[in-house]
C-alpha cells in the first residue's frame, strides 16, 4: 500500500533556504520535491509561510519580481523559524492510511538529504533474487517417469527449489498432462472403428456434405460397479476437528453392486421443452435370498438382497428380456414405436449374441422391431455411457453416505433419475465429436476432443442436433 508522507520544514524566510519538503514514500521508492525559495528559481510554485511582518506591497513587489501573485502564495499563518533537525522532525504532519512509518525511517531520509541532497532509494532498476534461468530444450532428453513431479524433474534440471517450476507453468511455459491409459489398437480393430463411425452417417450426404443420423432409435447401454466407499477420499475438516479414522475389514473386498443402466437420446419440441427424457433405466443385479443364519442386522430367514459378483451369458439375457425390454415398450414415445430400435452393447463375452433367437422373440412382442447392435471392441469411447454419463453418476452417489446394499441401489437409482436431461442432450453431440475425431486418426483413440463451447451454444438455443464433418 503507497504510503503518503507529507513533510512539511518551515524555514526562515531570510535565510533562502529549503521552505518546503513533500514527500511520497511507498515500499519500492521515495519521490522528494523540493522547492527552493523565488530568489533561487523563478519558474517554480513557491508555497510560502513567512514567519515575520511584511508589508504586502513590498512583498507583492517581489512576487511580481518571478512572474507570482500574491494570492497564490500568501497565507495568514505565521509560523517561527526552527533550525534544529529534531525540532523539524516533532513538526513533522504524516498522513497514511491505517498505518504507521517509524520514526526511524523519517531520520534516515531526513539524514540522506542533508548529506547527497537526493531522497531517492539506491536500489537499482533490477533488484530481488536474481531469475533462475532454465533450458527448457533439456526437459525433452529427460524420461518421462522423472517428470511426473515437480521435486522429480526439478532435481533432474539441477534445480534446488520445485517452486521455480511451479511459477513457470502459472505463465504457462510449463503445463500439465494426465495421461490415462487406453484400449490397444490393432489394424482390425481401427478398421472395425472406422466402419462403425460411417455408418452413423446419413448415406444420402456421404458423397457431398456428410452429417450424421439423429441417433434417437440408438439405446445405449452397459454395466458399471458402484463401491459403498472408496479406499481414499478427501474432507475438509475445521481446524479443531479430529482426523476420520474408517475401517473395514478388508480393502479388497469393499461392499460393490453392478448396475445394467440404459439410455437414449432426449427429444425435445420447438419450445425446447422434454417430450422424452431417454432415461429407460438403471437396474442392479442383485439376487433376493433369505439370510441362513441370525445377525445383528437380521434374523435368520430374512430376505436380504445380495449382489451378483458373477455375470454370465443367461444373466444377461435374463435383465435384457426381464428389464430393459419391458422398460423399453413403456417410456418409448408412441410416435416413434414404429421405428426400428437399435439396443447398442459392448462386446463383452457374457452379452447376448446378436441372433439370440430368445431375445428376438420378447423384442418383437407388441409390435415393435428392438434389434441388438455392437459397438467395435476396445471401443468405449462409442458409447455415450462411458463418456460422461457414468462418471456424473458416480459422483453424485459418492456424496451420500450408505450402511447397507439396500441404501446402496437406493443412492445410485436417486443420481440415475436426477441426471440433468440437458447434460444428456450435449453428451450425443460429444459422442458425435468423437466419431469425427476418429474418422481423421482412421480409426486410432489417440484424439483428443475438439471444443464446441457446447454450454454457450446451448444457452443461446443453438445447439445443433447433428453435425457435420469433412469429406
Amino acid at each position: 500500500m503507497p504510503l503518503d508522507i507529507d513533510l512539511n520544514l518551515y524555514l526562515s524566510y531570510e535565510e533562502e533556504e529549503i521552505t518546503n519538503v513533500e514527500l511520497n514514500v511507498n515500499p519500492s521508492y521515495v519521490d522528494l520535491n523540493v522547492y527552493p525559495s523565488y530568489e533561487e528559481e523563478s519558474n517554480v510554485n513557491l508555497n510560502v509561510n513567512h514567519s515575520y511582518e511584511v508589508a504586502e506591497e513590498e512583498y507583492r513587489d517581489d512576487l511580481m519580481n518571478v512572474g507570482l501573485s500574491y494570492e497564490d502564495v500568501f497565507h495568514e499563518n505565521e509560523v517561527g523559524t526552527h533550525s534544529s533537525t529534531s525540532h523539524i522532525i516533532n513538526h513533522i504532519d504524516i498522513s497514511l492510511n491505517e498505518t504507521t512509518v517509524s520514526t526511524d525511517v523519517i531520520y534516515r531520509i531526513w539524514r540522506q538529504i542533508n548529506e547527497t541532497g537526493d531522497a531517492c532509494h539506491k536500489k537499482t532498476k533490477n533488484y530481488g533474487r536474481k531469475r533462475v534461468e532454465i533450458d527448457f530444450e533439456k526437459i525433452r532428453d529427460i524420461s518421462l517417469p522423472k517428470r511426473s513431479t515437480f521435486r522429480s524433474l526439478a532435481k533432474a534440471l539441477g534445480i534446488r527449489s520445485k517452486l521455480i517450476l511451479e511459477k513457470y507453468v502459472s505463465e504457462e511455459v510449463l503445463r500439465k498432462n494426465s495421461s490415462a491409459l487406453k484400449p490397444h489398437m490393432k489394424d482390425d480393430n481401427m478398421k472395425q472403428r472406422l466402419r462403425f463411425c460411417l455408418s452413423m452417417l446419413e448415406e444420402t450426404t456421404i458423397s457431398h456434405d456428410p452429417i450424421f443420423k439423429s441417433m434417437y432409435n440408438i439405446v445405449h447401454i452397459d454395466e458399471k460397479w458402484f463401491y459403498m466407499s472408496k479406499n481414499s477420499t478427501n474432507y475438509y475438516l475445521l481446524a479443531n476437528e479430529d482426523d476420520l479414522y474408517r475401517t473395514c475389514r478388508n480393502k479388497n473386498y469393499i461392499q460393490k453392486v453392478m448396475f445394467l443402466v440404459a439410455v437414449a437420446r432426449p427429444i425435445f419440441d420447438d419450445e425446447d421443452n422434454v417430450t422424452f427424457t431417454g432415461k429407460i433405466g438403471g437396474f442392479p443385479l442383485v439376487d433376493k435370498v433369505l439370510a441362513r443364519r441370525s445377525s445383528v442386522n437380521q434374523s435368520a430367514g430374512t430376505l436380504e438382497t445380495k449382489p451378483i459378483t458373477f455375470i454370465t451369458k443367461d444373466v444377461s439375457r435374463m435383465f435384457l428380456i426381464n428389464k430393459i425390454l419391458p422398460a423399453i415398450k413403456e417410456k418409448w414415445p408412441r410416435e416413434h414405436a414404429c421405428e426400428t430400435i437399435f439396443i447398442q452393447q459392448d462386446n463383452a463375452p457374457y452379452h447376448v449374441s446378436l441372433d439370440d433367437e430368445e431375445f428376438r422373440v420378447a423384442a418383437s412382442e407388441g409390435g415393435f422391431d428392438i434389434r441388438l447392435t455392437c459397438q467395435p471392441p476396445n471401443s468405449p469411447d462409442l458409447n455415450v455411457l462411458g463418456l460422461d454419463f457414468f462418471s456424473i453418476m458416480q459422483s453424485l452417489q459418492q456424496k451420500k453416505v450408505v450402511n447397507s446394499v439396500d441404501e446402496l441401489i437406493q443412492v445410485v437409482e436417486n443420481a440415475y433419475e436426477s441426471f440433468d436431461i440437458k447434460s444428456s442432450k450435449k453428451n450425443f453431440l460429444t459422442l458425435q465429436s468423437c466419431m469425427v475425431e476418429i474418422m481423421k486418426r482412421k480409426g486410432s483413440n489417440d484424439y483428443k476432443i475438439s471444443h464446441m463451447k457446447k454450454d454457450v451454444l446451448f444457452t443461446q438455443g443453438r445447439l445443433p442436433i447433428r453435425l457435420k464433418c469433412d469429406r
